[in-house]
């Protein structure tokens, strides 16, 4: 959603920063709050003038008409202020149908004043540009300030100026007034213009001999231009709805959606409700509230929220179980319902997110059985099938009751089945697995004809250049009728691979001779091709890294579709808009701030070109074009037939329910001729009415659909044009979101668009006012199929309609990744790993995820462990391995690996390439004794050799004993690393019988020669095998195992890169030059023969 309300204190902190103004502003920052945790006494000292001033107190919760309602204490000093508060703080209070808790307030200065010395002013937002309203009398006797106020409106991109408002709003003012609020007026608008607010009202607003003062105030701003404004919003607070708590659950999942590319919302209605939903989309969401509502749940409805935008199955399982939390805490006497809803989803993968639904089911299957709660599952859309059968296996593997259906079944009529009004199916209709529709049982390879793809309608001839309607006089005239054709041609912006290869497949099977992509355009490479299939073959499509380039190489191209991101999809699309050859842009982004949006509108309008979306999935027309991921996968464009024209042509908002409505149409007529998803922000590129005005003036379209929204007005030029006889063909409406008109509080839906300001933009309302106009308005969403079929039978028996006979469309080989996500297939891995997995929702170390890692503080020994051995090693056995890799870290620089990375750090080579340098010194005869002293050791030591014999029997094979003496340390200069590691060894190890045996060989090979030590590379390699034997984690086969693959040289590998890394940082900043060796470190000797 983009506009939220602001509380005052926000929105006063704005205006006294910002604002900039010749006028003087007083009382800047005078606010104090209370809540119910002030202390009073540090409140004076942090505010001293409460102490000195007489004030004016108020709640600060959204609450309108406060005076009226007895809410303001006037001209009390702080006591007055403390006694006022007694009877009002955290008492319940009723506002129109909302009832809360009084919890916030605010202390501001009196400010007197005589009664023609206040004014109001008012700026909001609308398409076209903002007004400024303004009345010459404020204060709360207002009265109708629509009626009376003076308007001034300042276009999109249009300047304010004092001179402006003076002449447009300020002749009712005194003359010695109107300097001082012409200056405030300009730099008050400036400031909503600046800081993206969308509704700023103050009244009153006061004017006296000293200056300006802001008595009340109320705004709205546009939280989509959070990563604009941040700077100067700073972190702001969203208070709820006054009647509506503000839950911790809530602010979890805005969190979650903040973090998320996907669209996660929550809005708790009544945590004790016994009905609560879980549902995919932000059209859909709206449509089963409003079904609740209709069947007379809404006071048993405890939630509205959705999930859309694909989210992964982790953050699906995360918003899963903050609603089974929540639905868990208080059991009701009937029971309790949870509706998982949604309609035919676009490019969701209905399987992945299912799976994180399960897991929260299996999770909470206990809690759920006791609370007696029964699921409904309705769902659509890619691999909804296997999502639907993991569903149904959750509820019998747990015993918790849970009724799946598809798209075979309405998409609400689970609310009628979950609230005992329907009866629910024994055996649900089974719908046709996705590969079905994909695998192709003839074996042919060649493109069909495309005659089979003339238009259902009966006019079949000239279709497309049939001359439009002309508009009535006085009615502006329509944009172009036709958009697409089977020859259209788009460049994508974005590397939208998947979404690129669904248009290409709908090409294909609509029979077009030539793909509908003609390029793709990403700025962060650098040109290249990009591959693709169309059909059996595979394709090259250019991919350029400036939009000039592609638009030069691309002259037939008329389209684009711009997937940017909500930040870059201003700038893309105001520079699409330079070229004149681009007549349609879809735009898909959800999240573009509105005063970009208002922009991107008035540029597009001054051009003719036609903009769908924001916040939009696009639309399609059946046989020619679609947009982008719109009507889903192929199997459910062959389900619902929209390879081929039918009579029937929609607009809709939302970019999901268009796909239910390509369902429903294709159940109830002979299919969709054009479909459209306008997008669910509050400012459409396109409106209703420029969709509504080409379908009837394109002979192909016998028939319009329209699924409105709470909302805006647009919905009201349809009736009207309706009855002026603009629009003759047969429209069938529904505007969605009546159920708002029932809540108690004010509820924000999905779409940021989807919230009523007043009494004209509700859903009953314009559903009222098209069906007086003439429109075909069911009761209820669950009859708009009906009413549809009702409606195309009687054109159909009229003979407007001729359906034509079905031709099958060309099978498309199915993509292999999908093909093995569906599991039609399975494929040998290039390779395996155990011990890592990153593709989930967070790293994995063999079975413990990073948050544990870190959470449980194994340390590196522990991640060692984790990723070396599989294993989570006891304590003892983590700080062993860090302690083995602190001694061998490093051992000077004359050693042949340090050396080697010095000699390449001075001759100029990279730290990966000094470092490699180093490592491929190390060997039997460097560092690599660890593993061969295990053997060793190990070998003599379980053959039951005694020590005497084993250095026997090294000596007589003519063998060094690895692990064995020391080029400097002794028997009698003992090596401090061994010590400090015999030390803890001894005093942490369950048992050490091999450590004990090596040193046993010790006292027998320094009886002969002093230096002739357990080293640190035995000791580690011995103290390994006691460690890997004992430790409780291993079976002896495993130890054996890991020894003899050379995990233990892993240790001094990995401590000694350390060391030599450190070697090569010290001679980059020390600046050491070329190694060359001295010549009198070099003996030179001749071959021996010409010495002789």
């Amino acid at each position: 959603m983009s506009a939220k309300a602001i509380s005052e204190q926000t929105g006063k902190e704005f205006l006294y920063k910002h604002i900039c103004t010749s006028a003087a502003v007083q009382n800047r920052f005078r606010y104090a709050q209370v809540t119910p945790e002030t202390d009073f006494a540090r409140l004076a000292l942090d505010h001293p003038w409460l102490l000195t001033e007489r004030l004016v107190v108020k709640p600060d919760q959204l609450i309108k008409r406060r005076g009226k309602l007895g809410l303001v204490g006037v001209n009390l000093d702080l006591d007055g202020v403390r006694e006022w508060l007694k009877s009002r703080l955290m008492r319940e209070a009723t506002v129109g149908k909302a009832k809360g808790i009084l919890k916030n307030f605010l202390i501001e200065p009196f400010v007197a004043h005589k009664q023609e010395e206040e004014f109001y002013v008012c700026i909001y937002a609308t398409r076209e540009g903002d007004y400024v309203l303004f009345h010459h009398e404020g204060g709360v006797d207002v009265g109708d300030v629509d009626a009376k106020a003076r308007k001034l409106l300042i276009g999109v991109d249009e300047k304010i100026s004092e001179d402006l408002v003076t002449k447009g709003l300020l002749t009712h003012v005194p003359n010695d007034k109107r300097k001082v609020l012409a200056s405030f007026i300009v730099g008050l608008f400036n400031l909503y213009e600046d800081l993206f607010f969308t509704y700023l009202e103050i009244n009153p607003l006061v004017v006296t001999k000293d200056g300006v003062y802001v008595l009340d105030m109320a705004a709205k701003i546009d939280a989509t231009a959070d990563y604009i404004c941040k700077a100067k919003w700073g972190d702001v607070v969203f208070p709820p709805p006054f009647g509506r708590e503000a839950y911790p659950e809530e602010a979890y999942i805005a969190d979650l959606d903040a973090k998320s590319g996907a669209s996660l919302k929550l809005t708790l209605l009544n945590p004790r409700g016994r009905i609560w939903t879980m549902v995919a989309g932000g059209g859909a969401s709206v449509v089963y509230s409003d079904t609740i509502c209709d069947l007379g749940g809404v006071d048993e409805l405890a939630n509205y929220g959705e999930y859309s935008g694909a989210p992964s199955e982790q953050q699906t399982y995360d918003y899963a179980k903050t609603i089974l939390s929540l639905m868990t805490r208080e059991k009701h006497p009937d029971g309790k319902v949870l509706i998982i809803g949604g309609s035919i989803a676009n490019f969701t993968n209905v399987a992945a997110t299912f799976k994180g639904i399960v897991r929260a089911i299996r999770d909470y299957q206990v809690p759920l059985k006791e609370h007696e709660v029964t699921i409904f599952v309705r769902r659509g859309g890619p691999n909804y099938q296997e999502g639907l059968r993991v569903m149904g296996e959750v509820g019998k593997t747990t015993g918790i009751p849970i009724h799946v259906f598809g798209t075979e079944t309405h998409m609400t009529a689970i609310v009628g089945m979950a609230l005992g009004h329907r009866p629910i199916p024994n055996q649900p209709p089974v719908a046709a697995h996705t590969a079905n529709f994909l695998l192709n049982s003839s074996g042919s390879t060649s493109t069909p004809a495309s005659s089979r793809t003339a238009s259902f309608s009966g006019n079949r001839n000239g279709v497309e250049s049939s001359p439009a309607k002309k508009a009535k006089s006085g009615t502006p005239n329509a944009k172009a009728a036709t958009l697409f054709s089977k020859e259209t041609k788009s460049i994508v912006w974005g590397m939208q691979t998947r979404a690129v290869q669904g248009m290409m497949d709908f090409d294909y099977v609509c029979s077009r001779s030539e793909p509908s992509v003609a390029a793709m355009v990403y700025p962060f490479t650098g040109d290249h091709k990009q591959k693709f299939y169309w059909g059996h073959k595979e394709i090259l499509i250019p991919v350029y890294k400036n939009m000039s380039d592609a638009m030069k190489k691309h002259p037939d191209v008329d389209v684009l579709i711009s997937f940017a991101s909500l930040r870059s999809a201003f700038d893309s699309t105001m520079e699409t808009l330079q070229y004149p050859q681009i007549h349609t842009i879809a735009i898909i982004a959800e999240g573009i701030p509105e005063a970009h949006t208002r922009k991107i509108i008035k540029a597009a309008d001054e051009k003719s070109v036609t903009i769908i979306g924001p916040a939009t999935v696009g639309g399609i027309k059946p046989g020619c074009f679609k947009i982008g991921n719109t009507g889903g996968m192929l199997d459910n464009i062959l389900a619902s037939k929209l390879y081929r024209p039918g009579s029937v042509a929609y607009v809709s908002r939302s970019g999901g329910m268009s796909n239910e409505l390509n369902n429903i149409i294709s159940r109830t007529t002979d299919g969709v001729f054009e479909g459209v998803a306008i997008g669910g922000d509050r400012y459409p590129g396109s409106v209703f009415t420029d969709h509504v005005l080409r379908y009837q003036d394109t002979p192909g379209v016998k028939m319009i659909v329209v699924l409105g929204e709470i909302g805006g007005t647009e919905e009201y030029k349809i009736g009207q044009a309706i009855k002026e006889g603009r629009i003759t063909k047969p429209v069938v409406c529904w505007c969605i979101g009546t159920c708002a008109t029932m809540f108690s509080s004010e509820v924000q839906f999905g779409h940021a668009g989807a919230c009523a300001n007043q009494a004209s933009e509700t859903a009953v309302a314009k559903n009222n006012a098209l069906k007086e106009a003439g429109a075909f308005v069911p009761k209820s969403f669950d009859e708009l199929g009906e009413i549809i079929k009702s409606v195309y039978d009687d054109l159909v028996a009229k003979g407007i309609i001729q359906p034509a006979e079905e031709m099958p469309p060309p099978t498309v080989p199915m993509d292999y990744s999908w093909a093995r996500e569906l599991g039609l297939i399975r494929k040998p891995a290039s390779f395996m790993t155990s011990i890592c997995d990153e593709r989930g929702q967070e790293l994995i170390y063999a079975g413990m995820p990073i948050t544990e890692v870190f959470k449980s503080e194994i340390g590196l020994g522990g991640t060692l462990g984790l990723l070396w051995f599989q294993r989570r090693l006891p304590r003892y056995a983590c700080q062993f391995i860090e302690m083995c890799l602190m001694v061998t870290a490093d051992h000077g620089p004359a050693v042949s690996g340090a050396h080697n990375t010095i000699v390449c750090a001075r001759a100029g080579k990279d730290l990966i390439s000094s470092l490699t340098s180093g490592l491929l010194t190390i060997g039997d005869r460097f560092g690599g004794a660890l593993d061969a002293a295990a053997k060793q050791f190990s070998k003599a030591f379980d053959s039951g050799m005694l020590p005497m014999e084993f250095v026997n029997k090294m000596k007589k094979d003519g063998k060094l004993i690895m692990g064995i003496g020391h080029r400097v340390k002794s028997i009698n200069n003992p090596d401090m690393r061994v010590q400090i590691l015999k030390d803890f060894v001894k005093l942490n190890f369950p048992s050490t019988q091999l450590l004990d045996y090596a040193l046993d060989v010790e006292k027998i090979t320094t009886s002969k020669k002093p230096n002739l030590i357990l080293n640190v590379d035995g000791f580690i390699g011995v103290a390994f095998v006691d460690l890997l034997r004992t430790c409780g984690g291993f079976t002896r086969d495993e130890a054996d195992e890991f020894v003899e693959i050379g995990a233990l040289n892993g240790i001094f590998v990995l401590g000694r890169s350390m060391g030599f890394i450190g070697h090569y940082l010290d001679q980059k900043r020390l600046k050491q030059g070329l190694y060359r060796h001295p010549w009198d470190d070099i003996s030179y000797v001749l071959p021996e023969h010409m010495s002789m």
